[in-house]
């Protein structure tokens, strides 16, 4: 089941998933050894656009990893990356900037952020045990198992999908912010806007994927009938 002929479908899917990865790394990696002119670093420009925005009271902090920055808005905190911290970089000025419009996002109430919050639940259990129902029904000729699996599954292709605004509205408010505060020179916005570019790439083919393995288990559940 797991090498049919219909593995074909995800094949776009994987070839566009391989190269987003390899653009936001190079892109990133590039743009990673232009300094801004400011001399700020990721964690005071973060710093400085949530003061500007009212969001006195959610701390910056720093995190181990690469590239694993996030605003958690469940405990209303900003998590950066140690080379986006304390990295004064293009790249790492348009990473924290990126993860404060997610920020700006929860203080305002951005529908599809408040989407995409309530379904994580549903969504984290439905990553694993839809595939799980699927291939019980498939073993067991089990329609109603096959159906739950697919439902289950389609929570994760929802997912996907409602990411899409949320990190593009939060590139577009980051670019925004950067450039009316004079926080990045018109080059080095380019160069920013660039990097989130690149990134978004990736929450696209990650969406693509999904409605890929939706579509690849609905004709698998078809030619179980």
């Amino acid at each position: 089941m797991f090498f049919d002929r219909t593995f074909i479908i995800l094949i776009p899917a994987l070839i566009i998933a391989a190269y987003a990865q390899y653009k936001v790394s190079s892109t990133y990696e590039k743009y990673s050894t232009y300094g801004n002119h400011n001399g700020y670093t990721g964690a005071q420009v973060a710093r400085m656009l949530l003061d500007g925005n009212g969001l006195l009271d959610i701390p910056v902090e720093v995190i181990s990893g690469k590239l694993t920055d996030h605003y958690d808005p469940a405990r209303r905190v900003m998590r950066l990356s140690e080379g986006v911290f304390y990295g004064n970089s293009v790249a790492a000025i348009g990473v924290a900037a990126h993860e404060t419009g997610h920020a700006i996002q929860h203080s305002r109430h951005y529908a599809p952020l408040i989407i995409r919050n309530s379904i994580v639940p549903v969504v984290n259990f439905g990553s694993s045990a839809s595939w799980l129902l699927f291939i019980l029904g498939m073993i067991f000729r089990s329609g109603n198992l096959i159906n739950i699996g697919i439902l289950l599954f389609s929570s994760v292709v929802i997912f996907q999908i409602v990411t899409l605004p949320v990190e593009f509205d939060a590139s577009n408010r980051a670019l925004k912010l950067l450039d009316s505060r004079g926080i990045l020179h018109s080059e080095e916005l380019k160069g920013a806007k660039s990097v989130l570019n690149a990134a978004a790439m990736t929450y696209v083919a990650a969406a693509l994927m999904a409605i890929a393995q939706l579509l690849r288990l609905i004709i698998l559940s078809r030619e179980n009938d």
